[in-house]
């Protein structure tokens, strides 16, 4: 892990001296802005928020986001269904009154007239309850597995926005350098116009690149709110929340491991896949369960009946009854049996679900290391030739152009070119950031490393 400040857009040494030459209407170029620190309007909007690293985004985000407290939620109330699904249904108490005369309601008239109480509960065929228990407590494992999946994936997406949040502050910084140095071209073409040494086209052209600047840094500006928005929904946050980004970003490059290995790990630590595999076991267990179905289930009942003395005073006996009852599946062809397919249907759907899941990720994490791969490369490519070679570009042509012997337009596009690569090598950087993201969301750990 590297602490990494933005690389700044730094003009030469000929273009300070050429300043000089010009008059001395100029004794330093601030091309060394980005070193001295944020600008005054920085520094108010540093004042207004405080600064939001990547880890305190993450964290703000597993605490608050609703998505994922409701994938939370949903796996508390799963969790809740096995032992209801594992238990008995509520048995039914009974209160009767049979064979009451309808002429007087007379309770005493009739031998068969009496009063009952009695109790049923239904049973279902030994092996049911068990299985529907079961397959419920693997749903619930599930919908652990569930909330573990959408952990990885907030993280994934709070760190690519944020990555490209810091991105689009960092171009934007080099693009306000930029258009301090165009600004000082301008002047310059224009005081080599007045005493007879410079070109109107040449000020033009300098005012004409120093708009485009202008409209670039409109760009980025719309597409950096329309990104704070989204990680502000993310966060939990009202959409025009003041978003502030530190200087200095922790910034990591390790050796990861292959994209083969990388898959391996994966389908032993992926919460997605473990997810899948749960859901599996419980479709396979609603197979047996359907099966199970074929059998008949029990109610069994019992009930007391109270009978009234005769009118003459003759004691009658009281009655006890009991009651056995099963369910007969005559219906079979075109219930149970539908259901063991539907039930059928469902296992192999799921099944080829984890297929799919496992291919998907596969080229996910061959993506995402490619990507991690060559931005790395890219990088360093930058770092150490491109940037240094296009700086030295710069500072030939602008001492040509001191002399009349290098053209403006040449000049332009050599300082256009270095902007150009200053700005791809903060988004190599930010590549590897997110690329990174994406492997450990893939993987399902932190470490994937060699």
């Amino acid at each position: 892990m590297i602490c990494l400040t933005r690389r700044p857009a730094r003009p030469s040494q000929g273009f300070v001296c050429w300043v000089a030459l010009a008059g001395g209407l100029f004794l330093l170029l601030p091309a060394q802005a980005a070193l001295e620190g944020p600008r005054s309007s920085d520094r108010l909007r540093l004042e207004a928020s405080p600064v939001l690293t990547v880890q305190d985004a993450v964290a703000l985000a597993l605490a608050g986001n609703p998505g994922l407290a409701e994938i939370k939620a949903r796996a508390e109330a799963m969790a809740a269904i096995p032992s209801q699904a594992g238990t008995l249904p509520d048995p039914s108490l009974n209160f009767d009154a049979l064979n009451i005369p309808s002429k007087n309601f007379n309770l005493r008239q009739d031998d068969m007239t009496m009063l009952e109480v009695g109790f049923s509960q239904a049973i279902p065929f030994p092996g049911k309850l068990g299985l529907r228990e079961k397959a419920a407590t693997f749903e619930a494992e599930a919908a652990v597995h569930s909330v573990e999946e959408a952990r990885l994936r907030l993280a994934r997406d709070v760190k690519i926005s944020w990555w490209q949040l810091f991105y689009f502050d960092r171009a934007l910084r080099i693009l306000a350098d930029t258009q301090e140095l165009f600004r000082k071209l301008v002047e310059i073409t224009q005081t080599k116009y007045q005493v007879g040494q410079g070109l109107q086209q040449d000020v033009l052209l300098a005012r004409l690149e120093l708009s485009k600047l202008s409209d670039q840094k409109v760009e980025l500006m719309r597409m950096r709110h329309s990104e704070a928005g989204r990680l502000n929904a993310l966060l939990n946050r009202p959409s025009e929340t003041l978003l502030v980004l530190p200087e200095e970003a922790e910034v990591e490059q390790p050796d990861v491991a292959s994209a083969d290995r990388l898959q391996e790990r994966a389908e032993q630590t992926r919460p997605l896949f473990a997810q899948r595999r749960k859901a599996i076991d419980a479709a396979q267990t609603r197979v047996d369960l359907a099966h199970k179905d074929f059998y008949p289930d029990f109610s069994l009942g019992a009930g007391y009946a109270f009978r009234q003395d005769t009118p003459s005073g003759q004691e009658r006996s009281d009655f006890a009854n009991f009651r056995l009852s099963l369910s007969v599946p005559i219906y079979a062809g075109s219930k149970q049996a539908k259901a063991v397919d539907q039930r059928q249907s469902e296992l192999l759907q799921e099944t080829y679900t984890l297929q799919d899941d496992i291919r998907r990720v596969q080229a996910d994490i061959t993506q995402g290391w490619a990507d991690y791969m060559h931005a790395r490369e890219r990088l360093a490519l930058f770092d150490n030739d491109i940037i240094p070679q296009a700086q030295q570009t710069v500072e030939s042509m602008l001492a040509g152009y001191q002399v009349n012997k290098v053209d403006f337009l040449n000049l332009i596009r050599a300082e256009i070119t270095l902007f150009d690569y200053q700005i791809q090598y903060w988004q190599a950087l930010t590549r590897t950031q997110q690329a990174l993201a994406q492997l450990i969301a893939a993987t399902g750990e932190e470490k994937i490393d060699d």
